[in-house]
This record gives structure tokens, C-alpha cells and sequence, in this order.
């Protein structure tokens, strides 16, 4: 039985443990019919073409835990960003651990989707927003099914949370191949501000693959700011699908940072509602080996007098592999639209390689659009200088490429986040940058 079939009989076995009466009970039925008629996407599609699945799925995956896995915090602790208060949604191979956790009623709402489709007092919210986003492709569909578990996040309006959230995914090893399916739902009403961390971790070799969908709505004046921290085990790949809805006068920034894990795909799609609104979407990737980054992306102009800013860096070395994809799409009324789009690259080794393909799709007259991007090497001359003047090769090359990476590490607003991105870039680059930020 190979995993489609696996997945699809999997899911008469989930269905008989949920309510039946679920509000969402109709939307996974339709769901996994979609992904049974789709199956797992191939190269042959456009959206996939440098990137195939087939050395993922080879695997006899788990779909439900055998067991309640526990952890202690002392062993995990420096997956957290530990040296401020957050409020944390943990899971452990799937299932929710209360002991890991601080989540809160008091004001807003930072708890369980689980919760969430099964209280009635979820429901509006649920009824409204749930699967709003999600597109009907293969993946999502898988997702939807089996949405059951992850992060539910709602803030009222006028409500400036006063600490980070943090969502961390563990898997524990317990199973020979594991797979997750968290589903995230985050509803930030007007005038409010939040900002998440969000980080999927293997702490095994076993081979793990998370195929996460997460639904944000930006209400207006709302401000989000969300962090994706991947920097995960050489066998355990992720699918990560992020959905942002937008309204008038909002800012939304995600930040993507991915430096580790055999396969990492990033879908990443924003939708312009309004007026006079920000988009950002920021990303360093450094890699080696034969590990595989894809990032693809989309901004859709729908309003007039908006902006986006995409901003992609990418290091490769050895025999790893980069693809970019971004699309921005401006409707005939969205005029005065501002958008750029850049990503840049270097390959640090002739085996590595990088796919990339801006993309610019224009039906309005009167904007400011421009979009390009850039493969090389490392600045010789600027190395010959750095050497003459005492800097060790090594040493050289690690800060000309934390320079070339920095302007990305510049917008975070987190300052404890961005002394950790700081220091996994350095040891990423195998030396001690010397100095914080």
C-alpha cells in the first residue's frame, strides 16, 4: 500500500474518533476526496517542477502516534526562545503537551484548534474563518482532512499582545517514520498587534515529514509579525503552506528563516483586500549537503495605493539545492500599487544549484513595480581585501556572507530572535561572528 491509499484509508479511522457533528465534518469529507482524485503533486507540475517528492514519500509513515510521548523542558530548551516571556503552543508528536504549554483566555485567545472546532463558543469564529484561505490543491486538501490539532490564535481588537506566541512542533522518534498534520488558524481583529515564532523540530534521525497549513487573517489596522524558524534534522522534511488575508491599512510581515531539513517546500500566498497596506516577506536560506529549499510565493494585488517587499537571500554549498518562485499579480484596479521583488544567491560550491524565477503579472497601468534576481559567487577582490588586512579565508568568507544576509536579520523586531538567527547563521558558517546584535 503505498501512502496516498494509506492516507485515504486512514482517514475512515480518523473520521470514527471526531464528532461527526464538527462544523467542519463536511469540509474534510470534501477534502480527502480532493486529495484522492489529485494525489501527492509531481514535477510535471508547473508549481513543482524543481522540486519532487518521491525521495520523501518513499517512507512507511505513521499517520496516528502508537503513544503519548513526553518531554522534559530541561532536554528542549534551547529550541525556545528562552530569554523572554512568551506565551507557547508545544506539541509532541502531534498531541498537544499542557506541562510545555502557557496559553490564555484572559482577553485573547492563544489555544488549541482542537478547542476550537469542538466548543460552541469557537464556532463563529470557526464558521467564518476556517478553510477561508486554504486552496483546493493536493496538499491542503491532505491537511484539511485531518485537521484536527494545532495552534488556534484570536485576538479581539485593540489589543497589543504584550509577548510573543510560540508554536513549536517535536517529533520524539517513537516512530519508525512519522507524519504530522498541524493546521493553524490566527484571526487578529482591528487595531491589534501580535508576534509569533513558529518552529517544527526533530529531535530523532527517523524520517518525519510535517505537512503544516496555517490561515491568517489581518483585520483592519491590524499589525502581524511571524517568524518561521527551520533549522531542522537532515531526514525529517517539511511542507509548510501560509495563507495571509489582508484588509485595509494592515501590515503583515513573515520572516523565513531555513537552514536546515532534507526537504523544505514554503508556500507562502498573500491577499490584498484593501487599501493602503504592507506586505513583507523576508527569507535567508543557508544549506548544505544535498538538502533542498523551495520557496513559493505569491502577492495579490486586489485594491489600489498598496505595497509588498519580497527580499530573499540564499547561501548553497555542496550538492544542495535552491528554488525560488514568486509571483506578484496586480488586478486592473489595484493602481498605485508598489511592489518589489529580489532574490539573491550564491554558490559556494559547483555542485550546488539554484532555481529561480521572478515573476511579474501586471493588468493596471499605473504602478511601480520591479522584481529581479541575482546568482554568483563570493567577491574575490572584496575576500583579497579582507585578507591583506589580516582577516583569516575562513573568517572572511563567514562575514561577507553574514553581510550579504544581513539586511534581512535588520527588519526583525525581536531582538532575543534576532541574536538566536544571529548565532545559528554563525554556526552555520562554521565560525564565531564576534560580536551582537
Amino acid at each position: 500500500m503505498d501512502l496516498k491509499e494509506k492516507l485515504v484509508t486512514s482517514f475512515l479511522a480518523f473520521e470514527n474518533n471526531i464528532d461527526i457533528d464538527s462544523p467542519v465534518h463536511d469540509i474534510r469529507s470534501e477534502a480527502i476526496k480532493a486529495f484522492e482524485t489529485n494525489g501527492f503533486p509531481s514535477k510535471k507540475e508547473e508549481a513543482w517542477k524543481y522540486t519532487s517528492l518521491n525521495n520523501v514519500l518513499k517512507h512507511d509513515y505513521s499517520v496516528f502516534p502508537n503513544q503519548e510521548n513526553a518531554l522534559e523542558y530541561k532536554d528542549i530548551k534551547k529550541y525556545f526562545i528562552h530569554d523572554i516571556d512568551t506565551y507557547k503552543i508545544i506539541f509532541i508528536d502531534g498531541k498537544y503537551s499542557s506541562h510545555l504549554s502557557q496559553v490564555t483566555h484572559d482577553g485573547l485567545d492563544v489555544c488549541l484548534m482542537s478547542s476550537a472546532l469542538n466548543k460552541d463558543k469557537y464556532r463563529p469564529v470557526i464558521e467564518n474563518y476556517f478553510n477561508k484561505l486554504a486552496p483546493k490543491d493536493s496538499l491542503t486538501s491532505l491537511n484539511t482532512a485531518f485537521s484536527n490539532e494545532g495552534a488556534y490564535i484570536h485576538i479581539p481588537k485593540n489589543k497589543l499582545v504584550e509577548k510573543p506566541i510560540q508554536i513549536i512542533h517535536f517529533s520524539t522518534g517513537n516512530e519508525t517514520a512519522l507524519m504530522l498534520q498541524p493546521r493553524n488558524l490566527i484571526v487578529v481583529d482591528e487595531n491589534s498587534h501580535v508576534q509569533i515564532i513558529e518552529r517544527h523540530q526533530s529531535l530523532t534521525n527517523n524520517p518525519v515529514l510535517t505537512n503544516s497549513v496555517t490561515e491568517i487573517f489581518a483585520d483592519k489596522r491590524a499589525i502581524i509579525d511571524y517568524y518561521k524558524i527551520q533549522n531542522d534534522n537532515k531526514n525529517a522534511s517539511l511542507i509548510d503552506s501560509t495563507f495571509v488575508h489582508q484588509k485595509d491599512q494592515t501590515n503583515c510581515f513573515v520572516h523565513t528563516f531555513s537552514f536546515g531539513g532534507k526537504l523544505t517546500r514554503n508556500n507562502l500566498n498573500f491577499y490584498q483586500n484593501g487599501e493602503h497596506m504592507d506586505s513583507t516577506m523576508k527569507g535567508i536560506t543557508i544549506i548544505g549537503d544535498k538538502q533542498h529549499v523551495d520557496h513559493n510565493t505569491l502577492v495579490h494585488h486586489i485594491e489600489p495605493n498598496c505595497e509588498s517587499h519580497q527580499d530573499y537571500k540564499g547561501i548553497f554549498a555542496d550538492s544542495s539545492t535552491g528554488v525560488f518562485n514568486g509571483k506578484v499579480l496586480v488586478d486592473k484596479l489595484a493602481q498605485k500599487t508598489n511592489a518589489f521583488q529580489s532574490n539573491n544567491n550564491i554558490l559556494l560550491s559547483d555542485k550546488a544549484s539554484i532555481n529561480t524565477k521572478p515573476q511579474l503579472e501586471i493588468f493596471a497601468d499605473d504602478v511601480k513595480c520591479s522584481h529581479g534576481c541575482t546568482i554568483g559567487q563570493l567577491d574575490e577582490s572584496a575576500l583579497f581585501y579582507m585578507k591583506q588586512r589580516g582577516i583569516p579565508e575562513k573568517e572572511a568568507r563567514a562575514l561577507l556572507m553574514f553581510a550579504f544576509s544581513n539586511n534581512v536579520l535588520n527588519s526583525v523586531k525581536i531582538p532575543e530572535l534576532k541574536q538566536r538567527i544571529t548565532n545559528i547563521i554563525a554556526t552555520k558558517l562554521g565560525v564565531n561572528i564576534g560580536f551582537d546584535l
